[in-house]
């Protein structure tokens, strides 16, 4: 399984970026999808999450109102829509795949199997 996280880059605060994340996997319409971020210096933590079927989503407060998670099983993909950046928002994304999922959207990283490469976004004030 492998994912590849696109879309980051270099915004304005108040500016919006969207992010991808394009899986291998056949059976990616049975997993939950997940994104976190990791800034400088911090530990990485949890943006939003996706259930299998797109039916279900859970936001970080952080995020909440600004960000929106979706995905096309067709595409195999998953996407952040991010709006309103802050210059907090600041860091490395990564998508994550729960590959064994239960009813609860996982917001720990010990519950994704699969990790992307993560992807920079930087937002300058």
């Amino acid at each position: 399984v492998q994912l590849q996280a696109s879309g980051g880059g270099r915004v304005q605060a108040g500016g919006s970026l969207r992010l991808s994340c394009a899986t291998s996997g056949r059976t990616f319409s049975g997993w939950n999808m997940g994104w976190f971020r990791q800034a400088p210096g911090k530990e990485r933590e949890f943006v939003a999450t996706i259930s299998w079927s797109g039916g279900r989503t859970f936001y970080a407060d952080s995020v909440k109102g600004r960000v929106t998670i979706s995905r096309d099983n067709s595409k195999n993909t998953v996407y952040l829509e991010m709006n309103s950046l802050k210059p907090e928002d600041t860091a490395v994304y990564y998508c994550a795949a729960d590959v064994n999922p239960t009813r609860v959207l996982a917001t720990t990283t010990s519950s994704y199997d699969y990790w992307g490469q993560g992807t920079l976004v930087t937002v300058s004030s």
